[in-house]
């Protein structure tokens, strides 16, 4: 076991060490602290705090993430997993492979997909134009709306993997007992199937949740945190703090509040759903 924990030693432990450390310096990449990084104590957080456009970035963050994960990502990918439960398996391939294939694309793809589908002369005004509707700029009046659909789009099979795996865990003889008593499809899933995978549904909103908190790529290759800074979420704000103004001290602070979201939002979720660790 040596090698395995000096590995994890090297890259995992010694890496959050430093993130933490970091958090309390002016280490920078430029001035006068690039060459003497000094501890400065609660100051970045302080300056974080006071700065109003990291308070927006965090607003942005939050309803990137309620509207792209928990309600677009987790509802679209349990409502998936449904329907290709009580489907052949002809309609399972079909489905699976359409909502796979937008997993499996990278996000620096899908930006560029998206990109060429909601531009000035993209497919989605191409298609207005068709019903002599004015075409809309939709990266520029629109932005969140789009980076909330492309990150649908991108992330939903996932949810729909784990949803798929939990229905078929879950004991026909209930299903079968509650359909004898009188309930419906609807009723069924929200009485009987939802109570008996909700660790599932814990998991996967803790898992969708972490990973469109830390999505980068595909917000920065798609609009760049802009126009302005509308879809300047906190990734966002975090990349040009310490890699565009070279504040790497201040940069890696806003990495912890980023972790610190996250880790508020999966303790809400469990106690939420009343999940046993």
């Amino acid at each position: 076991m040596l090698p395995s924990w000096v590995l994890l030693l090297v890259f995992f432990f010694v890496p959050i060490l430093l993130t933490f450390y970091f958090a309390f310096t002016n280490l920078s990449l430029t001035g006068a602290a690039s060459a003497s990084t000094q501890f400065v104590g609660f100051r970045n957080f302080a300056s974080m705090f006071a700065d109003p456009t990291f308070r927006v970035s965090v607003l942005r963050t939050l309803v990137f993430l309620i509207f792209s994960a928990i309600v677009g990502q987790q509802l679209l990918g349990l409502i998936l997993a449904v329907l290709m439960n009580e489907r052949n398996r002809t309609f399972r391939s079909v489905i699976g492979v359409l909502v796979l294939a937008g997993w499996v694309t990278p996000e620096i793809v899908v930006a560029f997909i998206f990109f060429a589908f909601f531009s000035d002369t993209g497919t989605l005004d191409s298609i207005l134009h068709w019903f002599h509707i004015k075409p809309i700029a939709w990266l520029y009046t629109f932005p969140m709306v789009a980076v909330v659909i492309a990150n649908i789009w991108h992330g939903t099979a996932f949810s729909m993997l784990v949803y798929q795996a939990a229905l078929g865990d879950v004991p026909k003889e209930i299903l079968e007992s509650a359909m004898m008593d009188g309930a419906g499809r609807f009723q069924r899933l929200w009485r009987v199937t939802l109570p008996v995978i909700r660790g599932s549904v814990a998991t996967n909103m803790v898992l969708i949740t972490l990973q469109t908190l830390g999505l980068f790529t595909l917000i920065f290759s798609l609009t760049g945190g802009g126009p302005g800074n509308k879809t300047e979420t906190l990734p966002i704000y975090m990349y040009q703090q310490a890699f565009a103004d070279y504040q790497l001290g201040y940069g890696t602070a806003i990495s912890l509040i980023l972790l610190l979201i996250g880790i508020i939002a999966s303790v809400v979720y469990i106690r939420t759903l009343k999940v046993e660790l």
